[in-house]
């Protein structure tokens, strides 16, 4: 059984054959077994034929010129403007996504707009962009499309961007993060029933996936953790995740607290209160954690950095405007030069909207 003709079939890397005729993924910790037709869980690694294939390489449900604080990076090029698209499916299944309609999507008809990574590449370049992210959906589960594009982009000196959850087995792990300059892992709690339960995934594999960007890449790394009412929010969760970054990662790790809010399957959770946001930013820093952010909040002091050493404010935000930014050429305190972690330029670069050329992005997702 064949594919639909009217997907864009790449020949997959990470499966091998199985005794009982069937192939297995190795992408990611799912391990899913396939029969010719079918397809992974994340829906777009399809087996066909004796081989896998990625269904969405080379498709986009939409290109958008950000902030690189959207993302959210707050310690990577501050200010830049970054080029962002993603596809469609997940090998996750959270219950609470705040992108289901491209994470979650089985149409392929959301995969609208047609871009190679040379073109996306150039697209960059000509708007101005700093980096590339992949993001929207998880890029692991289009790794070759999005590792081609990175290559794309490093020809043209543009700087990638991967948002992710971080669940991906060790070969492909090695061979995605070698690629990206940049990394905002989605550490969605500190239990493995949270993990178990609402995201049908694991813990330990996006655990060992921070330890790895850390211990053994040069990629810069940012983490965010949705924090949602009732099911991962309390002060002995949050608590236990700042001592394990502490521990596991340094304390130069930036990490952002975000809103929910209710969507997907979780309709009846509320809002996250600000306090919670607040409170949690309050555990992190106690913990020893330098750099420690709010999202999804209008919240001033956690949108700001502030100088580990003489707790000057040195990038004053205003959700994604940067106010005031005073950091030296070479990302030091100017008043007691004490060295900020993170990806800095001698000169701040300027977010400003830019319009997506309508032959690489005729659909804006966001």
């Amino acid at each position: 059984m064949k594919a639909e003709h009217h997907e864009a079939q790449h020949p997959a890397r990470y499966w091998h054959p199985l005794k009982d005729g069937r192939i297995q993924c190795d992408l990611c910790p799912r391990d899913c077994r396939l029969h010719d037709g079918q397809r992974g869980a994340c829906f777009v690694r399809q087996r066909v034929g004796a081989e896998m294939v990625l269904t969405t390489y080379g498709r986009s449900s939409g290109f958008c010129v950000d902030p690189i604080e959207k993302k959210p990076l707050n310690h990577f090029y501050p200010g830049s403007s970054v080029l962002s698209f993603g596809t469609a499916g997940c090998n996750l299944a959270c219950k609470f996504c705040q992108n289901w309609d491209i994470s979650k999507s089985r149409e392929m008809d959301r995969l609208q707009d047609q871009a190679s990574p040379a073109a996306i590449a150039q697209a960059a370049r000509n708007l101005g962009c700093k980096s590339v992210a992949f993001t929207y959906n998880d890029p692991v589960i289009f790794a070759e499309y999005a590792m081609d594009t990175a290559d794309a982009c490093h020809a043209q000196g543009i700087q990638t961007v991967a948002v992710t959850a971080g669940y991906v087995h060790a070969e492909a792990r090695r061979d995605f993060f070698a690629k990206m300059d940049a990394a905002n892992v989605d550490l969605k709690a500190f239990t493995e029933g949270f993990y178990y339960r609402l995201t049908g995934a694991h813990l330990a594999p996006v655990l060992e996936t921070l330890e790895y960007i850390v211990q053994e890449t040069s990629t810069w790394l940012e983490i965010t953790t949705l924090l949602i009412p009732g099911h991962n929010d309390s002060e002995a969760e949050i608590g236990a995740e700042c001592a394990w970054i502490m521990d596991h990662l340094g304390p130069d790790v930036p990490l952002h607290f975000s809103a929910f809010h209710p969507d997907y399957r979780m309709p009846e959770v509320p809002p996250t209160p600000a306090a919670t946001l607040t409170q949690a930013r309050q555990i992190a820093l106690a913990a020893g954690l330098r750099y420690v952010y709010t999202g999804n909040i209008h919240d001033a002091t956690g949108d700001t950095t502030y100088c580990p050493g003489c707790g000057a404010p040195l990038i004053t935000r205003d959700w994604y405007t940067i106010l005031d930014y005073q950091l030296t050429p070479d990302g030091h305190c100017p008043h007691c030069q004490y060295p900020v972690a993170g990806r800095f330029e001698r000169q701040i670069s300027r977010f400003e909207r830019r319009r997506i050329p309508h032959h690489i992005a005729p659909v804006i997702k966001r």
